[in-house]
């Protein structure tokens, strides 16, 4: 029986962790790491983005994301959308075209490949013969024409990958009708371009890297008219009338042709040189359009003079008088415009660039060409990320303060809506308002609505104004000189560079209730800020702390600290510092905490910590933790890299003066050799600092280095001195498992101004096996952690449970550990790590609940070096749930993750771009969006302009019927076998077969 009723049990508490825990990752927000190509399909407003690791992301509306990652570890290098479909084929840089398909399920779209499909060549056949390098997607949906960099053009059939080879362009079709002094011993070289005539679908226009250009008929499979270039091509563009072409090439010109469909035209009509006749870079592409009223618009990429400004990465815009050369700070992958009306043939609206490392949309209707502001695809790594901190259920009023602090920012930018509406956003609003801070190597913290999928800019605070630095506040890099030719004009938000590495943000930590921000810097730097809807010219105090206390024989060897300004400074609207704590010596800040009731704030680096009043603004207490043996704590982050190439040196001239003296000495060379090489490999490991893989918790040494490092601190309301009366406390943890305790006695709100706060230590924990301790809670007589200062007086948490014990947990890198408060005595504890080298990481307090039961509970969330993820329930610290997160390699994104409040959380999967995830049933943030087939413009399409025999003998009409219909895909294979023809050119990998029908939301 008592096996049964455990049984019981056990399925019980099984349906309680399924109710409350379920692991997703759910969105990516940010920019895509290394972008490769870029796709746009006016008729869905689909914008798509590939990257050189394979995937493949689509942007619509707001809130319309989708993702795709291809088999191959190849980079995308071109995305073309079918016309008026909801298919779209990339290609990637190991030569494999792919399909790819918008489909619902469940009354959502999901981004499926449905088939891939290579190009091969006959037996024996060089690979340039079917290497593509130019797609063309035709207007009739039906077609792709691939060029290769043998001069080919392969026509296959879609979306089913089928070769009609008998529509194939040969070299030899080409040159044939080429005049031969023209060819003469060269040959055309790669296909560089392909576009079709837009008032006549069965004319294409081929584009020869030689310079030659071929019109070409589809229908009657001949050559109609060459343009004989003499300029290597680079790209073209054909114009909406149907009858001028525009042609870039690699010395910085481009040419007007007009089609006559006479003889070859052997000159163009006209040849511009934008940048002067000095050698130039290439035009790597070229569009004009035109407007109703007015001259035309010419955008061009490159073209800039080689000596001078070579190294710049520019797209000119060039309309009537105005002439601006857009300059940005990362290379240019691609651009396209977008236009007004309906199907976006109207006057062009907005410019469209992706950089390698942003996204930027310039307005083109409005003076000045202002740029959009991105809703999502924004670079949060316009300067390198160094920290985040999330803060959730923001309350209305300070949501609202900041969003007006953000838009007094955002003057310059354009007012028009964004352009790129695409697909229907089906997700439920935000449930609450969420913010997401992330701090910067150049000093500013960015504040990022997290509320929902899109990640949105609100709001940017610098810390450099408080400080001397090499920047001049009066330059504008924005606008170039009056009368500078070429006309640069820096676009775009990116830029890696810091004035001073010291000014890099290190934590960050704000009360939401009444709008204090502490945020601290890798010079020792801690400044208190404050919510002004005004502007303020107002001086920073500096507070100097030593926190060595006067300890001799300690030399400090690293970076010097900060100079404050002292005149008064101009801060504009928004968080605003009035006090500064200085640690001395000026060593990266480890950990801070922030209590606004009290107005406390608490610091630590490797050396000690400390506690300031910002009331009062002055320092209340210093403890030094400094092992006296830590001799690398007094060096710094800039000592240690010039210790490591110091150690690098000594290294070498070891070797070096062994294979002299070895030179010399010719007797057991071999030997010699063997124990100079363990020698050397034992001193390397010796400074090398490794993570273990495998081994179980034991004693360290106190001699290890770093063991004074503060690692976490801690405010807490609770019993320390005695069991009747609670008192405010502060405690504080290091990286050799030591735990301070410190009792604060804060005066009444009457006389917090006239009175001192005063501290002084009452207990102090060394846990035996001296691991790093990362985390420390307290929790109340009802085992449940107490409530974020403020939260209880604005009624959105119940009073802490004070009849009952409290409790410390104290959370190492390798137990978590439950002590009696206030005797401090060991009540329960739990090993991480046994034999398979798990570390805490990350650790957080989450509040769980399931989606029909409004009740909550608090559970322990938990990140290890091996990329796991673990629930721990609260008091009684047992393992509920764990689930692999991020690979164990990816040491950067288990150093960047945040946890949430609600079982949520955010990880950097690159420089530029968080995962989100969560663990939570009832709070998941990811994209719902339906997307579907645009039927009003299908049903414009042309039709094929290549006639193929129907071998089933069906007509045209019936045949197209068929398509639309929910047997084309076996029609299609019976064509094939009826067919007979073994396509020696083709090697068809179709993954699964096509999708039928043309109305996404009509099913899979």
């Amino acid at each position: 029986m008592k096996r049964f009723r455990r049984h019981g049990n056990e399925s019980q508490k099984d349906k309680h962790k399924q109710d409350l825990y379920q692991f997703n990752k759910t969105v990516e927000h940010g920019f895509p790491h290394q972008p490769s190509a870029l796709g746009f399909s006016p008729s869905l407003e689909l914008l798509a983005i590939g990257t050189r690791s394979g995937a493949i992301k689509l942007y619509g509306t707001p809130g319309v994301e989708f993702m795709g990652l291809h088999d191959e570890n190849a980079a995308v290098t071109q995305v073309h959308f079918l016309p008026n479909q909801v298919e779209f084929v990339t290609l990637l840089d190991d030569n494999s075209l792919h399909m790819w398909t918008l489909r619902a399920h469940s009354g959502v779209s999901e981004l499926h490949e449905i088939g891939h499909f290579t190009l091969t060549g006959p037996p024996g056949a060089p690979p340039s013969i079917t290497r593509v390098t130019a797609v063309l997607a035709h207007s009739s949906g039906e077609l792709l024409l691939l060029g290769t960099e043998g001069g080919h053009v392969f026509v296959v059939e879609v979306p089913g990958f089928r070769e009609l080879e008998e529509n194939n362009i040969g070299v030899e079709d080409v040159q044939s009708k080429v005049p031969e002094e023209y060819v003469g011993r060269r040959n055309l070289e790669c296909v560089e371009a392909l576009q079709e005539n837009p008032l006549n679908p069965r004319q294409v226009l081929i584009g020869y890297s030689r310079g030659l250009m071929v019109l070409w008929d589809l229908e009657r499979r001949r050559p109609i008219q060459q343009f004989l270039g003499t300029q290597q091509l680079e790209s073209v563009c054909w114009m909406e009338d149907g009858g001028n072409i525009l042609s870039s090439h690699s010395d910085g010109s481009y040419c007007h042709w007009t089609v006559t469909g006479e003889d070859p035209q052997t000159e163009p009509e006209k040849q511009e040189m934008p940048y002067g006749t000095f050698p130039c870079k290439a035009i790597s592409k070229i569009i004009q359009l035109s407007t109703r009223q007015g001259p035309p618009f010419l955008i061009f990429s490159g073209g800039m003079p080689r000596a001078s400004y070579g190294d710049r990465h520019c797209i000119s815009v060039i309309h009537s008088k105005t002439h601006e050369a857009l300059d940005f700070t990362s290379r240019i992958i691609d651009f396209f415009v977008i236009c007004e009306g309906e199907e976006h043939n109207g006057d062009p609206s907005a410019l469209v660039v992706l950089v390698e490392e942003e996204l930027v949309v310039v307005d083109l209707q409005t003076e000045g060409w202002p740029v959009i502001q991105t809703p999502y695809l924004v670079p949060l790594h316009c300067s390198a990320i160094t920290c985040s901190h999330h803060v959730s259920s923001i309350p209305l009023k300070l949501w609202e303060r900041v969003q007006v602090a953000g838009a007094l920012q955002n003057t310059h930018y354009s007012k028009k809506p964004w352009p790129i509406n695409g697909g229907q956003n089906l997700g439920p609003d935000p449930p609450q308002r969420d913010l997401l801070l992330t701090g910067h190597e150049d000093g500013t913290v960015r504040f990022w609505d997290a509320s929902g999928v899109c990640l949105y800019p609100m709001y940017k605070l610098s810390t450099a104004g408080v400080f001397h630095t090499d920047a001049d506040p009066n330059d504008n890099m924005n606008q170039g000189s009056e009368g500078e030719w070429p006309p640069f004009r820096k676009v775009g938000c990116f830029d890696p560079y810091s004035d001073d590495p010291r000014l890099g943000i290190q934590k960050i930590h704000l009360c939401k209730y009444n709008g204090y921000l502490t945020v601290a810097g890798t010079a020792g730097q801690i400044l208190v800020l404050e919510l002004n809807d005004e502007a303020a010219e107002q001086m920073v105090e500096a507070t100097v702390v030593d926190l060595l206390q006067g300890q001799e024989g300690f030399r400090w060897k690293g970076q010097a600290r900060l100079d404050v300004r002292e005149e008064p400074v101009l801060f504009p609207p928004g968080f605003q510092p009035f006090a500064l704590v200085q640690c001395q010596p000026p060593a990266v800040v480890t950990a801070i905490a922030l209590h606004s009731e009290w107005k406390l704030v608490t610091f630590g680096t490797s050396h000690g910590f400390g506690l300031y009043d910002y009331q009062q603004r002055k320092n209340i207490m210093v403890k030094c933790t400094l092992n006296p043996s830590d001799q690398m704590a007094m060096e710094g982050p800039l000592s240690r890299v010039k210790s490591i190439k110091k150690s690098l040196r000594q290294s070498f001239r070891r070797i070096r003066r062994s294979r002299v003296s070895m030179r010399k000495h010719h007797t057991n060379n071999a030997a010699k050799l063997q124990e100079i090489n363990a020698r050397l490999e034992a001193e390397a490991l010796q400074e090398m600092e490794l993570a273990p893989v495998q081994r179980k918790i034991e004693a360290r040494s106190s001699d290890d280095s770093f063991t004074g490092l503060v690692r976490t601190l801690y405010f807490a309301d609770t019993f320390v001195s005695d069991s009747s009366h609670s008192t405010p406390s502060l405690w504080a943890g290091t990286n050799g498992g030591a735990v301070f305790a410190y009792v604060i006695r804060v005066p009444t709100v009457e006389r917090r101004m006239e009175d001192a706060v005063m501290a002084h230590p009452a207990k102090e924990i060394q846990l035996m096996h001296r691991a790093p301790v990362v985390g420390l809670v307290v929790l109340d007589g009802k085992g449940a952690p107490l409530p974020e200062p403020l939260e209880v007086a604005h009624d959105l948490a119940r009073s802490p449970e004070m009849h009952g014990s409290h409790h410390l947990l104290v959370v190492s890198e390798e137990q978590f550990k439950l002590f009696t408060l206030p005797k401090v005595s060991s009540k329960s504890k739990l090993k991480l790590t046994a034999v398979d080298g798990s570390r805490v990481r990350r650790v957080g307090v989450a509040w769980f609940g399931s989606r029909t039961d409004e009740q909550l509970e608090s559970s322990l969330v938990m990140l290890t070096n091996q990329g796991e993820l673990h629930a721990i329930s609260l008091p009684s610290i047992k393992m509920l749930v764990h689930h692999p997160c991020i690979r164990r390699e990816d040491v950067s994104g288990i150093a960047s993750c945040v946890f949430t409040k609600y079982g949520q959380g955010f990880y950097l999967i690159s420089p530029s771009e968080f995962e989100r995830f969560s663990l939570s049933t009832r709070w998941v943030v990811e994209p719902r969006c339906l997307v579907e087939a645009p039927l009003q413009l299908r049903s414009k399409s042309p039709s094929s302009p290549i006639h193929r025999d129907q071998p089933d003998g069906l007509s045209t009409e019936h045949r197209n019927f068929k398509r639309e219909s929910e047997g084309y895909g076996v029609l299609q294979e019976i064509q094939k076998s009826l067919e007979g023809d073994p396509m020696p050119f083709l090697e068809n990998n179709l993954k699964t077969k096509p999708k039928s029908g043309n109305v996404l939301s009509n099913g899979d």
